[in-house]
């Protein structure tokens, strides 16, 4: 349904959520976009790479941000 509930989302950006575990964004959306796996992306950030899954998945779900607006 169209414009149930507020404007905005309490779901977490992943800009914010990459930043909190000190990853850099830019960095982050061009591993992904050069076909980097999990694996490697987390060596590199050094997390693990069920930390980076939980990114992907996210980004794949939900896009850089899930705020959507309503008119």
């Amino acid at each position: 349904m169209y414009g149930l509930g507020p404007p905005w989302s309490i779901q977490p950006s992943l800009k914010a959520m990459v930043e909190d575990v000190g990853i850099d964004f830019d960095t982050f959306l061009d591993q992904l976009k050069d076909g980097k796996t999990d694996e490697e992306i987390a060596v590199q950030a050094g997390v693990s790479p069920k930390v980076i899954s939980q990114f992907r998945e996210h980004f794949e779900k939900y896009g850089i941000d899930s705020i959507m607006g309503q008119d």
